[in-house]
Formats: C-alpha cells, sequence, structure tokens
C-alpha cells in the first residue's frame, strides 16, 4: 500500500512521457547542475521510485564510496517516508533493499567493457540483474562519446534504462537549446535531460529535452530535504 501511494505521489512521475519508467529501454538520461546542487539526491529519487516497482537498480559512484551513497538513499527514504509509521517504513526499506546493488569504481578505471564484465560475473552467478543503471561522476570530457556509444550498445542489449549525472559550470556556454556545452556535443545520444537550475531559495527542475508535449507542473528540489516537489 505504501509503495503504491509514494509512487502516485512521486512528482517525477509528471516528467514521464507514456511510460512510468521516464526512459524507454536502452534509453539514456541525464541530470545536470553545477557541482553541491543535488545531482545525486536526483538520481537516488529516480532510482527509489523504481525500487518501489519492485525493479532492479544498480547505482555505479565514480567519486564516492560505497557507504556515502547508502547514506543518501537512507536520507532521502527517510525524507520520502516521514509521514508513515516507523514500522512500516523499517519494513518497506528492508523490502527494496535487495533490489538495489551499489558498485563502485575508479574514474580511471571505469570503462564500458568492465562494467559488462562485472554485469556479466553478476548475472551469471544469479546475484543481480539490473534493469536500471545510475551513473554518478561520469567525465563528460573530449573523448566521452566514444565510451557513451559502447555504454548505448550495451543499455540496448540488455534492455537498461541509464542515467547519468553530469556537472555543468557557472560560466559556461550554451546551445540554442539552453543545453550546456559540457553536453552538447553528446545531446542527440540523451532521450531525456533534466536540469537542476538555482534561482534566488528555488533549485527549478527543468526538462530541457524530452518528457511529455505539455509541459506539466513547474517542479522543484527542495533545499532543505533534497526531494522533488511541485510546490515550494
Amino acid at each position: 500500500m505504501i509503495k503504491k501511494e509514494l509512487v502516485l505521489q512521486n512528482p517525477l512521475r509528471f516528467i514521464g512521457d507514456k511510460t512510468e519508467d521516464i526512459l524507454p529501454e536502452g534509453g539514456f538520461g541525464a541530470v545536470l547542475a553545477r557541482a553541491g546542487v543535488g545531482k545525486t539526491a536526483l538520481l537516488v529519487q529516480l532510482a527509489l521510485h523504481t525500487l518501489l516497482k519492485g525493479k532492479y537498480v544498480l547505482h555505479i559512484s565514480l567519486d564516492d564510496p560505497v557507504n556515502k551513497i547508502s547514506l543518501w538513499y537512507k536520507e532521502v527514504f527517510r525524507h520520502l517516508t516521514q509521514s508513515y509509521d516507523a514500522k512500516k517504513r523499517s519494513k518497506l526499506w528492508e523490502d527494496l533493499l535487495p533490489y538495489r546493488f551499489i558498485m563502485t569504481f575508479k574514474v580511471e578505471r571505469f570503462s564500458v567493457p568492465k562494467l559488462e564484465e562485472r554485469l556479466t560475473d553478476l548475472k551469471e552467478q544469479n546475484i543481480f540483474s539490473p534493469q536500471m543503471v545510475l551513473i554518478d561522476g561520469f567525465d563528460f570530457n573530449e573523448s566521452a562519446r566514444t565510451s557513451l556509444s559502447e555504454f548505448k550498445s550495451l543499455a540496448q542489449n540488455h534492455s537498461l534504462h541509464v542515467w547519468f549525472s553530469v556537472k555543468t559550470h557557472r560560466h559556461e556556454t550554451h546551445g540554442p537549446d539552453g543545453m550546456p556545452a559540457s553536453l552538447l556535443d553528446v545531446s542527440d545520444l540523451f532521450d531525456v535531460v533534466i536540469q537542476l537550475r538555482p534561482e534566488g531559495k528555488k533549485i527549478h527542475v527543468i526538462t530541457l529535452k524530452g518528457g511529455p508535449a505539455d509541459s506539466g507542473p513547474a517542479l522543484f528540489l527542495d533545499p532543505a530535504t533534497m526531494l522533488v516537489k511541485d510546490t515550494i
């Protein structure tokens, strides 16, 4: 019952267009923001939304250790479920954990072939078979397109929904559609692009690419709880 209520209450559902997964199978999504604005928090909410639907999520961090990512999940989950009975919250948390797997790589050692090798090991041993993959800390440098193209093939072959965090910078240039330079050269590979844009005390959640045909309600990231809301 709690799972269904949380899924229905989740403002992120407004980003999806005819699919509750927001992304198509084999699709790419990106969460853009400057450092410290809330990229990881939004990725975790996307993950929890998927976990609540009984789907498997692999969270790959290229910056932080497992315990720090795990803490993000605990904090976001706590804020998300604070209105529910403590015993029910605890039971739900335990129910979700088997559906989540956190994996870390050193940035310089991360590659698509290495990831595919780990995925194959997990699947062949019946340990874990993800439906969504989150990549937090991927380096969108000049050679990113080659890795992303390989990743696209991997996602399509395994029917994965893949989300990336993308660090932007205050003074970087933007394309005519508002796409920042850090993603401009590879934006064609992405189905959905979400930007976190601070303005005063508000952090706007803006869909730069993809999403529904109509704009839907305005979404914000609450700086106090780091949860996405449709009102602040």
